[in-house]
Parts: C-alpha cells; structure tokens; sequence
C-alpha cells in the first residue's frame, strides 16, 4: 500500500522583525468626557488610560495592516513573494467574506495562504502559535502574523462603561526559520461559559433594538459591550496562572524574562500579574495603554515595536506574551524578540 509522503521544516522558529502603525488621531480623556459623565482622574484611575488613538477615515484596517506588514518584512529582510501564508487577527474588518487577509497578501505580493482569525485580544497570540507551526510542519517558510483593530467603529461614546477604553491600530511580525528556539509552547485555551462577558449588542442579521436608532432613524451600532468587573476578575486572576504555565512550558523562570509583553487591557490588570508572577523590578514591562488605549489583537506587537525602539527591551530578549479577552479566550508564549 503506498504510504502518504509528509513534508518537514525548520526545527525551530523565531520572530524575525516587528512593525506598527499608530493611528494620527490623539483622542484625550478630555474629548471622551464630553460624550459621558466622567472625568479624566476617574479613567486614569480605573484603567490607567491618558489618550488613546483613533483611526482617520484614510486609516483603514487595510491600510493599517499593509503598513506595519511593510516595516515587519522590512526588519526581518523578507519580501512579500517570499510569504507562505498571512494570518490576521482582527474583530473589526466589517465583512464577513472574504477575509482582510487575502487583500493584504495581495497588497504584499504574495499568493501565499491567507485568512483571518477571530480570537479577540488573544488573536496575535493564537496567530504566532500558527505561524510557528506552520513553519515546523514545512507548509511555510515565512509566515506573516497581522494584529489589527478600528475599535472606535465598535464603541459606543455614550456608553460610560467601554467609551473610554478602545483604540486603533495595527501591529505585525514576520515569522521564520531559526537555529535555535525563538518561540515556546502556547498555553491557550477557552472559556465559553463566559461568552456574554464581551459581546457586540446585537448580530448583524438582527433588526437592531429601539434604543439603537438615533434621532435621524440611522442604525447605530452593533457596538461592543462588556460586563467590566468580571472580565476584571477573570483576567487578574486566572491570567496569571496562564502566564506561570507559559514560563514552565517554556523551561524559564520569570527572573530569566527581559521583557513581559500582556495586552493592554486594564494597567490594573497588568500590575497584578506582575505582581503574581513575581516580577523582578529590573524586567522592563508593557505599559502601551497609557497611550494608546486597548487595541485588541493589535496592542501586543504594537507594544513590542515600541518596547524595542525606545530601547526599555532589547533585542534577542526573552519576552512573556500573553492575550486575553472576548470568547473568553486565552494564549500565552515566550519568545526571543526580533
């Protein structure tokens, strides 16, 4: 009987080179205060949030991405042809079909796979863990990972709960072949019996409520909407038991960490799993959010890009991701920055 011939490929894998794209639009606590009651002590307070950063109607989720892909493939020294696949992390491209994905590769030049993955703020993390893959199974030798968002089309200025919270953005790394290990086992996971935690209002095919019509009758929405404390609970808490196994699969300790990279949801929530995992106070940690506001899949590799060219990590460092949010999902790796 013949027997199935299988393809092998690299031995391990790493990140190659980083790239991001901040959207030029700075929207201040100030600006969202005039859409709720709320002040710019109290957002700060509560989430850790000074400005956040809003996409122009030029500043599409293609254009985005098409960017930071360009500085990702820049930095590593791949060219778009030379692309086995794109994978792109994004709850905010507004088709259905076909997948933002597609437009990219063709945008880069590349006739490579190509599909879009709907894991929330987990999305970059469930990408790299593909990429990886990918790339050890031989069905590709670079594999381009794409975390984009335009939130600010999902978010409902006049809800005080999430106004303040999201941003847009795009971030991207190119993943390839490496001598030694770059990336480590993903912990990842679900927890559907939490899926109402972060929901949009209604579905795309349902008639929209009353409330969601504005005084001209335009349908306004489906925006997100969250149940705040116990995404809060669930992430400060079960998050840093995620990010312990992440350092045990990957053989390290977090004193051996030169960077910890956790998406930008909630500073709050970042404080408490540095203290959990027991950081020590010399690991340089991602803190985008002041800035930025929460980018979903995009906020870790915007972070990274940042992180690497401020200097606070450094390159060939030990990095601890970890992305969390609406499904509920979860994915943690360590990995060797580019």
């Amino acid at each position: 009987m013949a027997v199935i011939k299988e393809k092998r490929g690299a031995a391990h894998t790493r990140i190659l080179g980083v790239g991001g794209y901040t959207p030029s639009r700075v929207v201040t606590n100030e600006e969202v205060c005039t859409w709720i009651d709320s002040s710019d002590e109290w957002i700060r307070t509560r989430s850790g949030i000074e400005t956040r950063r809003w996409a122009t109607p030029a500043e599409t989720v293609l254009e985005m991405s098409v960017h930071a892909a360009g500085k990702a493939l820049a930095a590593a020294g791949v060219s778009g042809d030379q692309l086995g696949a794109v994978i792109v992390a994004t709850v905010s491209h507004m088709h259905q079909t076909p997948a933002l994905a597609c437009l990219i590769a063709d945008r880069l030049g590349t006739n490579g796979a190509a599909y879009d993955v709907s894991a929330g703020c987990a999305g970059f993390c469930y990408g790299v863990a593909q990429a990886s893959d990918m790339v050890k199974a031989g069905s590709a030798e670079y594999v381009l990972v794409v975390g984009v968002e335009r939130l600010s089309d999902l978010t409902d200025i006049h809800d005080r709960g999430t106004a303040f919270i999201f941003g847009d953005g795009a971030g991207a790394v190119v993943i390839g072949p490496s001598d030694v290990p770059g990336i480590g086992p993903v912990v990842w996971g679900s927890e559907g019996d939490k899926y109402g935690a972060i929901t949009q209002t209604f579905a795309w095919n349902e008639a929209p409520e009353p409330e969601s019509e504005a005084e001209d009758g335009a349908v306004r929405g489906p925006f997100l909407q969250m149940e705040g404390q116990a995404v809060f609970r669930w992430a400060s808490y079960q998050m840093a038991e995620v990010s312990v196994k992440a350092l045990e699969a990957a053989g390290i300790t977090a004193a051996d960490l030169e960077a910890f990279i956790p998406h930008q949801a909630n500073m709050r929530i970042t404080d408490r799993l540095v203290k959990v995992l027991g950081l020590p106070e010399h690991v340089p940690v991602a803190r985008t959010i002041a800035e930025f506001g929460n980018n979903s899949a995009a906020t870790i590799p915007m972070a990274m890009e940042r992180m690497l060219e401020d200097g606070s990590a450094p390159h060939g460092g030990l990095a601890l991701l970890i992305g969390f949010g609406a499904g509920l999902v979860y994915a943690a790796q360590v990995v060797t920055l580019p």
